[in-house]
């Protein structure tokens, strides 16, 4: 999709830092983590990956897979009741969600992994940035790569 004014917009990569790219109207603030803070750690950017599955048992696999490649140090799997349009029909679906924790460093890798063991035609690739204080950040970090 093009902006109204006719210019070419700049969409990120899966490899791009979180933020919004080309998106008129929002101005990207960065802040650094504090280095140090309390908590027992310094901060660490981390991301929140969203992706949904069909079943428990694809979902698991999915999850322990990223797990096994070191891509995700943690994956939470809910069950939800999506509602959508697709291929011109309105669809409701009995799915489970995945929230896939990891780095920024991972992101790429992750995509290209999750895109090859996914079920979905389309699989959902949503990543939410974000910053881990303490020691749960650098637990997080030894966990991948």
């Amino acid at each position: 999709m093009e902006p109204a004014d006719g210019t070419s917009a700049a969409y990120p990569s899966p490899s791009d830092p979180p933020g919004f790219v080309g998106v008129p109207g929002f101005e990207v603030t960065v802040v650094e983590p504090a280095i140090g803070s309390p908590g027992g750690g310094p901060d660490r950017m981390v991301c929140v990956v969203l992706t949904s599955e069909a079943t428990p048992e694809r979902a698991d696999a999915l999850a322990r897979a990223l797990l096994e490649q070191r891509l995700v140090a943690c994956v939470s799997v809910l069950p939800v009741r999506s509602h959508y349009r697709w291929q011109g029909a309105l669809e409701t679906a009995d799915e489970v969600k995945l929230l896939l924790k990891t780095t920024p460093e991972q992101l790429s890798d992750l995509h290209q992994a999750l895109h090859a063991l996914h079920g979905y035609q389309t699989p959902e690739w949503i990543v939410l940035g974000g910053i881990s204080r303490g020691d749960y950040g650098l637990w997080l970090g030894e966990q991948l790569g």
